[in-house]
């Protein structure tokens, strides 16, 4: 047989040269999409909190998850949702989740019976003392012989700091005035009625009352606390997760952290974002809905550093915790 001729011979190396060449650019084009697969293939790390329904935390977690900022900082946030506070603090002391929302001093009781918590701030807010709009009462020592609701029971944080505030007046006002003590809602009728002077009681609770109207504030907790020389926007409000735990996932802490922080500079930022949210805050007319916006984003708190983390300190002290028993500062969570 004869050989093909040189010019056949030459086109048909260039031909596979083209074709292998074609074949690498295939690929190399087809190595990276399969590294992309791979690499979503990979299951984020979960973390799991447990928030009551209709609870403010409720509210930044809502658009944390619906914004896909867990995803965006690698991790999956999955919400566990329970009827009442109760509930919430047994799956987080059973272990059924990694974090709960609760208050500082809760955190030290526990950190005090056995139980380290680490503690990632939520809310500055603590909460406002109301009356009716004719009320007389302006000042501490107005509330002197007073009837005064208290929500959250004697061990409540604000109550301590509404009795350390008068106290510094001279006022005492476990013996100076007519204490009752109740749930939230209990307690917004009564003051409707007449039936206590003043009302103790919680951000949220006092917002929506505010919203409703007929109601003013005579002071917010937040103001006692400059009056004790402490600084007023403190995270008084945090969430927790044991401190074992958060050791062995230091790296998930952070991007939740990270998330937290995007979630609140943007509700903070973005005003109607807030739409989105509006049916978990069952805001039944504007003016709610604007006080609860308003109050929400008034206690974002600032990242903590060691003045703050001192200040904290020193507020427990204030409340009755054990010198030689505070949290120590590494329990106490800053942003990456």
């Amino acid at each position: 047989m004869k050989p093909a001729p040189w010019f056949l011979t030459l086109s048909f190396a260039h031909a596979c040269l083209a074709a292998l060449r074609c074949g690498r650019v295939v690929l190399l084009a087809v190595v990276p999409l399969f590294v992309q697969a791979q690499s979503e293939a990979q299951p984020l790390p979960v973390l799991t909190l447990s928030v009551l329904q209709f609870g403010t935390p409720h509210w930044e977690l809502d658009h944390l998850k619906r914004h896909g900022l867990d995803k965006a900082n690698g991790f999956e946030l999955e919400v566990r949702l329970v009827a009442d506070l109760p509930a919430s603090r047994l799956a987080l002391g059973s272990g059924s989740v990694d974090g709960a929302v609760s208050d500082l001093l809760w955190a030290q009781a526990r950190y005090e019976a056995g139980t380290a918590y680490r503690y990632l701030p939520f809310s500055s807010q603590i909460g406002e003392v109301l009356v009716n709009d004719g009320s007389d009462i302006r000042t501490l020592a107005d509330l002197r012989g007073k009837r005064i609701g208290v929500a959250g029971g004697p061990d409540g944080l604000g109550w301590q700091l509404l009795q350390q505030a008068a106290a510094g007046q001279g006022i005492d006002l476990a013996r100076e005035a007519s204490v009752q003590y109740a749930a939230p809602p209990l307690l917004s009728q009564a003051l409707r009625r007449g039936q206590v002077d003043a009302l103790l009681t919680f951000w949220h609770f006092s917002a929506r009352l505010r919203g409703e109207g007929g109601v003013r504030i005579a002071f917010g907790l937040a103001d006692l606390i400059g009056t004790l020389g402490l600084d007023p926007d403190l995270p008084v409000l945090g969430y927790l997760l044991p401190q074992d735990w958060a050791s062995e996932h230091d790296d998930l802490l952070q991007r939740f952290s990270r998330a937290l922080r995007e979630t609140k500079d943007q509700l903070a930022s973005q005003p109607d974002l807030w739409q989105e949210i509006r049916p978990l805050m069952r805001a039944d007319n504007d003016a709610v809905f604007a006080a609860l916006h308003d109050s929400f984003v008034e206690g974002i708190p600032q990242p903590l550093d060691a003045a703050r983390i001192d200040a904290l300190h020193r507020l427990l002290l204030l409340t009755g915790a054990e010198p030689e028993k505070l949290m120590p500062a590494a329990l106490f969570q800053s942003e990456p």
